[in-house]
């Protein structure tokens, strides 16, 4: 009995370790980042995402985004913006709240998509009709190229993605 009641201890605490390690997002081969600031008129941006590597592969071939299919703009679960207060977005309004941010390529052009379903993975359950805005904006050459896909955000409103040979800038104010 000692001997079951041991071998059932010790599956148990096997178990319980690899569903706390599961739940350690730092481990992913996509880890966990954030990129915030504070603008200039007091009002706090933030992006909560998750950092996929290049890995010797092409961004539109190998690995997303591809076009003319939505991206989660990061890995794992689709990525959240925050914004304290009501802000413009390339001239366009955006009122205060949290949203799921994906996009969306054409060639050069992109579309930047703020949707009002902020918790989901990836964007398998991404739905069209619960976009709240959309803007468009146009990529360029980044040089050197971003190992990792990175979102840079600066107290002038500036708004940059980073990811391989491509920088997608949009500005928030």
């Amino acid at each position: 009995m000692k001997k079951i009641f041991s071998i059932a201890l010790i599956a148990a605490t096997f178990i319980s370790s690899a569903a706390i390690a599961q739940d350690d997002k730092s481990k992913r081969p996509s880890p966990p980042a954030k990129a915030e600031a504070t603008l200039q008129n007091g009002t706090t941006i933030s992006f909560d995402y998750s950092q996929p590597s290049v890995k010797g592969r092409t961004v539109g071939k190998d690995l997303e985004p591809m076009s003319g299919k939505v991206w989660r703009t990061g890995a794992n679960e689709a990525t959240v913006f925050e914004v304290s207060k009501d802000v413009k977005v390339e001239g366009q309004t955006l009122k205060a709240g949290k949203y799921g941010f994906f996009t969306l390529v054409d060639g050069d052009n992109w579309t930047i998509i703020f949707n009002k379903t902020w918790k989901q993975w990836g964007a398998f359950t991404y739905k069209e009709a619960d976009d709240v805005l959309r803007v468009k904006v146009k990529s360029s050459k980044l040089n050197p190229p971003s190992e990792k896909f990175t979102i840079v955000a600066d107290k002038s409103g500036k708004v940059t993605l980073k990811w391989s040979d491509i920088a997608v800038a949009f500005t928030i104010q």
